[in-house]
């Protein structure tokens, strides 16, 4: 099981902004702090999914679809432990330190049935430790780790730190002043939310990993000091980010290149309606040292706009 759980990567958590696109019915609420206690206390990167509200509408469900089929990580761990996050997995927190060289931790709050998990994981090959009374199921080469503090509490991530949030069980971590405050702020609006405190271009990006503007290191985008965003679906599907520089000067420059960059896409975008009426929508906005950025598209026409770039990544892995 090979790299099973490198999951903090920026694919990881671009998969993880999108995947929870549904709210139709059901309202988004809060981080569930239980599994925020289990998150290190230095995590400077963090990602949240609601998935049962993912689940809750015909677009929710088709989005989840296209995501763990686009990981090998994560069909590798499912396959391995007899179960699909989509349909086990009814919230999930992804955090990281944004180290080089750390696979980070993803907690997850379900419904689970741990004795039948192991069972299979073990007959599957996989290996076994013992940390504090509860078994780690481990892959062959004992990197990496799952560990199911009980029946609706699973944690996944490299050994360490998978003991580590075992160990906060029980002594629960208190996140830094100001990361806490954007994941109450975009968790309790957002259906899918990610928040970083680091600069954007100093996370790596997966092979593959679709580019993003900020993330060479070029012109005023390399002035982002920190990001955020989260995905909001209806009837129609609202995307909202915001992204941090470092003075009000660089935030307009940005703010205006982002809308100029947006008029020039639309202007080009006479074969692809979906895309012109995603870009027409695009508001940007600098305030302060801020750049907001906001836009949205009826969910049939967001699905049929997706729909093309999950056919163009599934021809590139044949």
């Amino acid at each position: 099981m090979s790299n099973v759980l490198n999951v903090m990567n920026a694919r990881i958590f671009l998969a993880a902004t999108l995947s929870a696109a549904s709210c139709w019915v059901l309202p988004a609420r809060a981080a569930d702090p239980g599994l925020l206690a289990l998150v290190m206390p230095d995590a400077k990167v963090i990602a949240g999914i609601n998935v049962d509200q993912a689940k809750a509408t015909p677009f929710g469900i088709y989005v989840l679809g296209q995501i763990a089929p686009q990981n090998q990580a994560i069909q590798e761990l499912a396959t391995l432990l007899n179960f699909d996050p989509r349909r086990d997995v009814s919230e999930l927190l992804v955090a990281s330190t944004a180290a080089a060289g750390h696979t980070g931790l993803v907690v997850a709050r379900g419904v689970f049935d741990p004795a039948t998990i192991a069972a299979a994981a073990l007959a599957a090959g996989a290996k076994s430790e013992t940390y504090n009374g509860i078994n780690i199921l481990e892959d062959p080469k004992q990197a990496n780790g799952v560990a199911f503090l009980d029946s609706t509490l699973v944690v996944v991530g490299d050994v360490a730190n998978v003991k580590a949030a075992m160990d906060r069980k029980n002594s629960p971590s208190v996140l830094q002043g100001a990361l806490l405050s954007q994941v109450t702020q975009w968790s309790q609006t957002e259906d899918a939310w990610v928040v970083s405190t680091v600069p954007p271009s100093s996370l790596k990006l997966a092979p593959g990993a679709p580019q993003v503007p900020g993330l060479s290191g070029q012109g005023a985008f390399s002035t982002i000091q920190q990001v955020a965003g989260g995905v909001k679906f209806g009837a129609t599907v609202t995307l909202t980010a915001q992204a941090q520089t470092d003075t009000a000067a660089n935030a307009t420059v940005m703010a205006g290149a982002l809308q100029f960059l947006a008029n020039l896409a639309q202007a080009q975008s006479t074969q692809n309606p979906q895309a012109g009426a995603l870009l027409k929508s695009l508001t940007v906005t600098a305030q302060g040292v801020d750049v907001n950025i906001a836009l949205s598209l009826p969910a049939d026409q967001f699905e049929q706009l997706a729909k093309p770039a999950a056919r163009a990544r599934a021809a590139k892995k044949i």
